[in-house]
């Protein structure tokens, strides 16, 4: 793996909430030094519901 991926660590699909971009936010800033990078989208199939991912971004 070259140092400019990224590895999909876990992804779990929750509830539509309106305010998970700002957990994200918050464990993006929090977390970056420990090369972990997060995600949220709306699930394509269900727009009731979101996508959050984690990422591993240290490479090998």
């Amino acid at each position: 793996m070259s140092s400019n991926q990224v590895k999909l660590l876990n992804s779990v699909t929750i509830n539509k909430c309106p305010d998970a971009y700002k957990m994200v936010d918050s464990l993006n800033r929090t977390l970056k030094e420990r090369d972990l990078m997060f995600g949220i989208a709306l699930d394509e199939k269900d727009s009731s519901q979101m996508v959050f991912t984690i990422y591993d971004t240290a490479g090998e």
